[in-house]
């Protein structure tokens, strides 16, 4: 195997894995609660535990794997999610599972900023870069769509503590194929560490996640008031020691490339639209259609699986298309297919989305092969992670306020099948104008590269 079909390999394995373990107590969490007496607060969190810890470490493990080596921070990764996985399936109580979710999301972050980083260096142009971030993009949807199915069928066997168990190993596997395969790779001229920026930014984005999801999880207002206000003046000050900074962790002039400023608003389109809409296609199915939770998973699949299959199919997509293109084109697929999503009633079969989900999986997956590739194609050559870690962070952001929005809406329609169907149609508006908007805004953003 050459080092750069290892490096495609080992990077895809590890973003599938990430997906695998972020998506898990989709599939988990009637168990999870019930063995660890979990209550409506703690689940919230359980859910979005992870996604705290990835969003708060994926710009830090970007810069840190540009500046001290990439392949160092993926394996480190790898080690600490297999840690953090091993002690979650032997969690006592929910607040020790939030904590370790935590882990599993910082963990995760440095797999998934440094190996889409690597691909950027071993494949640093053309086609073999398209093809590349491509199968990277495919992993990505197929652990979306793997994972709840793999930790079903785990619990199913052995209760909800085996698929953290099982990710353990495959997480111990991966730091060890790292290790062996991957070549390393760090900047040519290595700049010192950013020490503000890494602590800042972190801290910004938990607090900020943490007020969405302690708002979500009837936390109370002056602690959700709090950590939001918290998270304003972190991120404040976050950008004003940037602007300051010789060697930022985020160069803020990078804003001014229109490549790079695309990709990360389609990013958070990503993020904030499809990905948001299809955390509640099982809740929605089941609350009001009265579905079982295995066949809400199946349907779900319409979207996920397409999704894998299409960012791998990415790769022979004509190069007259450009990144720009396909952005935004993939942004208004996904309203289109969204569209196809409104109209439930109580006697509707949940068969009815299959048409939307395979629209909005087809292009969401064009969306994410070319997110991976722009993530790394519109930065400087020396900080391929940090782009990574950029683009990742506002696709993370992204979701969490969708999540928090489209939870919000369809709560507030109330209980009931029918209420569930009408509050889920205002999601799908929502998630639709979201999406549609990013792409408008992504087409007609303007500007320069910068200069250094």
């Amino acid at each position: 195997m050459t080092a750069g079909r290892a490096t495609v390999v080992v990077a895809s394995a590890g973003v599938l894995l990430t997906l695998v373990a972020f998506t898990t107590p989709l599939a988990t969490l009637a168990g999870t609660a019930a063995g660890l007496g979990a209550g409506t607060g703690a689940q919230a969190w359980i859910l979005a535990a992870m996604s705290l810890g990835c969003a708060a470490g994926l710009m830090a493990a970007g810069a840190i794997g540009d500046e001290r080596g990439r392949r160092r921070v993926f394996v480190a990764g790898g080690a600490v999610l297999a840690l953090t996985s091993l002690l979650a399936g032997l969690a006592p109580g929910p607040v020790w599972l939030v904590v370790l979710r935590i882990g599993q999301g910082l963990g995760g972050a440095g797999v998934m900023a440094c190996g889409l980083g690597l691909i950027g260096q071993a494949f640093p142009t053309g086609r073999p870069r398209a093809r590349a971030t491509g199968a990277w993009g495919a992993a990505l949807g197929a652990g979306v769509a793997v994972g709840p199915v793999t930790a079903a069928g785990l619990a199913a066997l052995g209760g909800w503590r085996l698929p953290y168990l099982v990710i353990a190993a495959a997480a111990l596997a991966l730091a060890v194929a790292g290790r062996a395969l991957l070549v390393e790779s760090r900047a040519a001229h290595p700049r010192p560490l950013d020490v503000p920026g890494t602590l800042l930014l972190p801290a910004g984005i938990a607090a900020l996640l943490a007020g969405l999801v302690q708002g979500r999880s009837d936390g109370g207002v002056p602690a959700t008031v709090v950590l939001l206000v918290a998270a304003v003046l972190l991120l404040a000050g976050f950008v004003a020691v940037e602007r300051r900074s010789r060697a930022p962790m985020l160069d803020l002039t990078l804003f001014r490339c229109p490549d790079f400023t695309a990709a990360t608003i389609a990013a958070v389109g990503a993020g904030a639209g499809v990905l948001s809409l299809s955390n509640f296609v099982p809740t929605v199915l089941e609350r009001g259609l009265g579905t079982s939770a295995v066949l809400a998973t199946v349907v779900l699949l319409a979207w996920s699986a397409t999704s894998a299959v299409t960012a791998y199919a990415a790769r022979w997509l004509p190069e007259a298309l450009t990144p720009r293109a396909l952005l935004v084109g993939g942004l208004v697929g996904v309203a289109a297919g969204q569209v196809a999503l409104l109209g439930l009633a109580v006697d509707s079969s949940p068969w009815r989305l299959v048409p939307g989900l395979l629209v909005a999986g087809a292009a969401n997956g064009v969306l994410n092969a070319a997110l991976g590739r722009q993530a790394v194609a519109s930065v400087p050559p020396e900080r391929t992670a940090m782009g990574s870690g950029a683009n990742n962070t506002a696709r993370y952001v992204g979701s969490a306020l969708g999540i928090t929005v489209c939870a919000v809406v369809v709560a507030g329609a109330g209980s009931g099948p029918a209420a569930t169907l009408a509050g889920w149609d205002s999601a799908v508006v929502v998630t639709t104008v979201v999406s549609l908007a990013c792409a408008l805004l992504a087409l007609a953003v303007r500007g320069r590269a910068p200069t250094s």
